[in-house]
């Protein structure tokens, strides 16, 4: 077998390619290369792809320390929350265990006739115990201060007092890690992809949103910005240069009412920053759309935000969305399974501006024709007021030449008699 193998009569003939797939393979390699290369900046989960460097004012995040906490990972923020009650006990029982220390309690454990600073505490551990029943209200009875030790009734205080204020730090913040909105915005869907195609006689980019609760978004709104790398006229480079693109802001058409998938258009047209794309230039364009959905939780009645993102490659040129939205017996339902679903149509290659100037050549002939024909009607006249003109400026010299020509002949003849 080894021989078998190693015989150059049995090794099998790489295949080749056809020319036309030899050609096309470094193409196809470059612009595999380019997909893979491509960094979104923001994810398709609606996350931000950009990482805080280098931050050496660290401090500023203390100074808002309830943020801070509210926005650490649940496994560290559950450890931080045991940290603290933990810590807060430890401390007050090691206070508790420090004045029955100094005043001698525990050296009187068993004499009926001492007073202690409270009752049955007898080491560290029963005044751990003590600790928590205090800052927690238990109160099991066992364990009691005494009215004969003020530093005892100073501790209490001091302890009931941080006790609460730890309580509604921590707990605040738990409550408002636990109904942040962020996974209502797991239910707010985006559509695959975006399109290109005509509506109205326009170009207009568009992409589909959806609401899958039946508890709505209220005063929902949406935008959508243009990321792309610039340079502007004095060489300053720009990058992630953000552009507002208009999707109904002038018509109220951005305030949405999402009951159902909705279709958010953007008419290109010379404000928008598409006016000179084509089918052929967005394949080789490095851009990027995010979109924003906003809104208020109608159950809760906090903001709630969720985005989204379509690269150069996630907008399809010439497609529109499949509907989903059809009328049953006294409702309508709505089909997510074709949400994200696209299909082709006629679409011009070109970009809106090379479009609106085939529209407006096309609309042009017969003004045209009619100015022509008036500007040739016009020289004409004018060329023959010209050669009338000419004609009598002519005549006139020839007969100004004759008259005095006539003179000349008569005073040559009275000369001569």
């Amino acid at each position: 077998m080894e021989q078998d193998v190693e015989s150059p009569a049995f090794i099998k003939p790489k295949p080749k390619l056809p020319k036309q797939a030899r050609e096309n393979l470094p193409k196809q390699l470059r612009e595999m290369d380019r997909e893979r290369k491509v960094q979104r900046y923001v994810r398709k989960d609606g996350k931000c792809n950009v990482h805080q460097g280098n931050v050496r004012e660290t401090y500023r995040y203390l100074t808002d320390l309830f943020t801070t906490l509210v926005d650490l990972k649940w496994g560290l923020n559950l450890f931080i929350f045991v940290l603290v009650y933990t810590v807060t006990w430890l401390f007050f029982g090691f206070m508790w265990w420090l004045i029955a220390y100094l005043r001698g309690d525990l050296d009187h454990i068993s004499d009926n006739q001492w007073t202690p600073c409270v009752n049955n505490l007898n080491g560290f551990v029963s005044a751990f115990l003590f600790s928590i029943e205090t800052e927690t209200t238990i109160g099991y009875g066992y364990r009691v201060i005494t009215d004969k030790c003020p530093e005892g009734i100073l501790l209490l205080l001091i302890q009931s007092v941080l006790g609460s204020i730890v309580n509604a730090f921590m707990v605040g913040c738990m409550f408002v890690k636990i109904s942040q909105p962020k996974k209502r915005a797991e239910t707010l869907v985006f559509s695959t992809n975006a399109v290109i195609s005509m509506r109205d006689g326009r170009l207009c980019l568009m992409f589909r949103v959806g609401d899958l609760r039946n508890s709505h978004i209220v005063e929902a709104s949406i935008r959508a910005k243009l990321i792309k790398s610039k340079q502007t006229k004095e060489g300053e480079f720009i990058p992630l240069n953000q552009t507002d693109m208009n999707v109904g802001y002038n018509t109220g058409d951005d305030r949405l009412f999402l009951v159902s998938p909705l279709i958010i258009c953007h008419e290109i047209n010379q404000s928008s920053p598409f006016w000179d794309i084509s089918q052929a230039h967005l394949s080789r364009e490095d851009l990027e759309i995010v979109v924003i959905l906003e809104g208020m939780v109608e159950a809760t009645g906090m903001t709630c935000q969720a985005r989204s993102s379509y690269i150069s490659r996630e907008i399809k040129w010439g497609h529109r969305f499949t509907p989903v939205l059809t009328l049953e017996d006294g409702f309508y339902e709505v089909d997510y399974n074709s949400f994200h679903d696209i299909y082709e149509t006629n679409t011009p290659a070109c970009s809106a501006r090379e479009l609106a100037d085939m529209t407006n050549r096309a609309r042009l002939p017969l003004t045209w024709s009619l100015a022509s024909k008036l500007s040739q009607q016009g020289l004409q006249e004018s060329e023959q007021e010209g050669q009338e003109t000419k004609t009598c400026t002519d005549s006139k010299g020839k007969g100004q030449q004759t008259e005095r020509n006539g003179d000349v002949a008569n005073i040559e003849s009275e000369s001569k008699v």
